[in-house]
Order: C-alpha cells, then structure tokens, then sequence
C-alpha cells in the first residue's frame, strides 16, 4: 500500500491546501495557468508545504509533458537528455497547428512547451545549473525549481535572473485540520478504521506546519491500533519513535533554531552541542556558516563589530579546508559569538527605517546633497552648498542629511555594551542637540 501522503496527494487546484496567497482566487500562480501564459519560478519554502504536489497540479492542469530531475541522483547528461526530449515535443507541436485547444478552456499561442520540475535545486553545482540557461532563455522548456534553501545563495544569477522566486509557507492551523479530517474521511483505509479525534493541539504541534509530516504522524499513529487520537497518545507514540535528523525535514529547522538562540542567549555550551548534533548528522556546514553571518549582524553588531569578521572568516576558511577539518572553525566562531556582548540596535534601527519609507513615501533628497554631473542640474542648484566633511575639524562639519519633512528623526538608539556607549557619546559631541539643527 502507498504512503498516506501519496494516497493523499492533491490532482487539482481544488484540492490542494494552503498557500493561498499564491493559488487562491485572484492570485498570481492561479492567474498564470488559468491563462496558460506560464513562465519559469522557482518555489521555496520549508519541507512539506506541496511544492512538487503544486508542480505536478499545473502540468496536469496545461496538459504538458512534465519532466522530473532530483539534484541528488542528475547531472548535466540528464538535463541534456531532457531538454532534447522537450525540443523534439515542441517541433512536433509547431509548424502547421501553431496552437491548440487546452484542458481548461482557454487557448495558447504558439508552442507550448514542456515542464522541467527540478526538486531540491540549490544542490544543483553550476555547472548543471548553467546547462539549463540555454533553453529556459529560449522557451525550449518552462522551469520549475524547488528548494528548501534561499535562491539568492544557491542559484546562480543567469538562472535567478530568469525565474520568478515564489515564496511558499509553512501550513496554518486550519489548513492542517482540514488535511487531518481528509485524510480520517476521505482515505478508504484510514476510514474504515473508525478513528475518534479528541485533541488535536499535540498533532499539530509536532507536524510543524508541514503537511507531510502531520501525515506520516497520521499513518504511525493508525498502523499503531490507536483508536483515539488525543495529545496524550501522540506525545506518546512519537517518543516511542524517535525521528532521525533530516537536513531537509523540520528537525533541521528545530535544531538551527536552538542553535542560534544559544548564541544570542550566551551559552557556549548549548550552542556547541547543537552545532555537534549537526556536525554528526552531515549538516551542509556551508548552511551553518551562513546562519553564524546573520546571527554576527543581527544579535551581536555594533556590540562587537569584530563579529561579523570572524563569522565571514569562518565561511571563508570552510571553502578552503572542507570537511571534517571545517569543525574546528565553526567551533570557534559559535563560541566567539556566544560569549561576544549583545546589541540589536542596527538590526531595529533598519527595520524602523524601513517602516519609515513606508509610511512617508519618497520624500526629495535636498539639493546640496544632490548629484550634479550635467550643466542643467549645476545650474539648477544641485550639489550646492554641500560642505566637505574632510574640510573641517575632526572631518565633521554641522548639515542637513535627512529630508526636509524628517529633520530630527533619530532611527538609531545606543544600547548598552561599552563599544556602542562609546559610539553615542561621539555623535552626542559631534552634534550635540541634533535636533536644532
């Protein structure tokens, strides 16, 4: 017998659960194929949220040949041989029909090409990725990427440049209860059993948002001989049955976590047993780099600036050395930034500033702080009056930065460790009352 997830798994739009915002009425995936102007995009989201499920619901949907590439088990032999087979269905389907009748009520110009769904892109080497580059840029096939990681690190820019980047999320409460009362009454199996549901709140805590994983916790719990289905039973049969760490599963997500908030609650010691449980179970240590640079930025900054250095270090000197020997590095930079003083201010002070714009629109830049590289904007007034800071004692001179409308507005605030205090204490003697100004 198949796995519940697969006896489950959604043919339609109709049927499919969650990500709303993307096949809901009205939204853009769902405007593209009612449209059958398709372009190729890359989905990237968290596991189990139906990525290759959405995938599988548009070929299905435009009635084209889908092709299916793992970036585990292909290499570019096997893009080639894909790309051939999509250039031998579009020549048969130009030439005198030039268009044809689709499924859905709609008709498509021109030929229409073949979908290449590629899972788990961001393992996909350069190489691979840029044997794909020729016949996206030429219509020969319609790519559709999934990944678990960001796009803007593990794809190549050509390729990026090329694909729209939709971001899917992780299922909401009502969407999994809707999945856990299809898979108790639509499910000929599961069914028959006759399974009374009680709780719930334990099913859905440890599903996570993930869809496939409330499935799998779904069969377990029935191939158990459980008839009700209470937090009490689940808690239980779960720890009875232990889930191994998968780097694309949510115990990957749960273990990272736990990793960097040790690091910005400065404890060394739990930050190094989960960077060990990682280590141990084969974590892409280019993963762990990355989460050490934001976390240098975010939770240390301007406390410790030397962080972000030592983060960036680390990433560096893994390229160079590789495994297992890249341990000692990422040992060292999590103790670093565990024991380093705390400061947020920047990563508040930025998102303050943001809401900011937000709100206040484009306001104009004043004119001294204008470019003038033609003889119309000289003439106009651009760049005049501005003050060279370099000119002046302690290369600092007393002016106008911000809009007009802003004048005043402070967006950063000093916290407390010495290194920022020392920063205030700067600006306090270089401005002094900044807003007089």
């Amino acid at each position: 017998m198949l796995p519940l997830a697969e006896r489950l798994r959604p043919r339609t739009l109709n049927e499919y659960i969650g990500q709303k915002h993307l096949v809901g009425e009205g939204a853009i995936l769902r405007q593209m194929i009612e449209n059958g102007n398709l372009s190729s995009f890359i989905l990237w989201g968290p596991p189990g949220v139906g990525k290759t499920t959405l995938a599988r619901i548009i070929a299905h949907e435009l009635e084209r040949p889908f092709y299916t590439l793992s970036a585990v088990t292909s290499g570019v032999k096997e893009v080639r041989e894909v790309i051939d087979k999509a250039k031998r269905y579009a020549a048969m389907n130009s030439g005198l029909f030039g268009s044809r009748e689709s499924g859905i009520g709609h008709r498509e110009s021109g030929v229409e090409r073949a979908i290449l769904f590629i899972d788990e892109i961001h393992r996909f080497s350069k190489s691979q990725q840029d044997s794909l580059l020729g016949a996206v840029e030429d219509g020969t096939i319609t790519l559709i990427g999934a990944t678990t990681e960001n796009p803007s690190f593990e794809v190549i820019t050509p390729l990026l440049s090329r694909c729209q980047v939709y971001v899917l999320k992780s299922l909401d409460k009502e969407d999994l209860l809707e999945l856990l009362n299809r898979a108790l009454n639509e499910d000929e199996y599961i069914r028959n059993l006759n399974i009374e549901v009680k709780q719930t709140e334990s099913i859905l805590r440890y599903s996570g948002g993930d869809a496939r994983k409330l499935l799998n916790i779904i069969e377990l719990i029935t191939n158990s001989g459980v008839k009700i289905i209470d937090n009490e039973t689940v808690t239980k049969q779960l720890q009875q049955n232990p889930v191994a760490y998968d780097k694309d599963g949510e115990l990957h997500y749960d273990i990272i976590s736990a990793f960097i908030k040790s690091i910005r609650g400065s404890d060394p010691d739990a930050a190094l047993y989960w960077l060990a449980r990682m280590v141990a179970a084969g974590e892409d240590p280019k993963f762990i780099a990355r989460r050490l640079v934001i976390s240098a930025s975010e939770d240390i900054g301007l406390a410790n600036p030397n962080a972000m250095l030592v983060a960036n270090a680390c990433f560096d000197t893994l390229q160079k050395i590789g495994w297992p020997e890249g341990r000692i590095p990422l040992a060292m930079a999590t103790v670093y930034l565990a024991t380093s003083q705390k400061s947020n201010s920047a990563y508040l002070a930025i998102n303050q500033a943001l809401e900011l714009v937000e709100k206040t629109g484009n306001l104009p830049v004043p004119l001294h702080l204008r470019n003038a590289p033609t003889k119309l904007m000289d003439e106009l007034g651009y760049g005049e009056g501005y003050q060279y800071a370099h000119d002046f004692p302690n290369h600092f001179v007393k002016q106008q930065f911000m809009p007009d409308a802003l004048q005043g507005t402070q967006l950063w605030h000093a916290q407390g460790s010495p290194q920022e205090q020392k920063m205030a204490e700067w600006m306090k003697h270089l401005w002094g009352d900044k807003d007089k100004l």
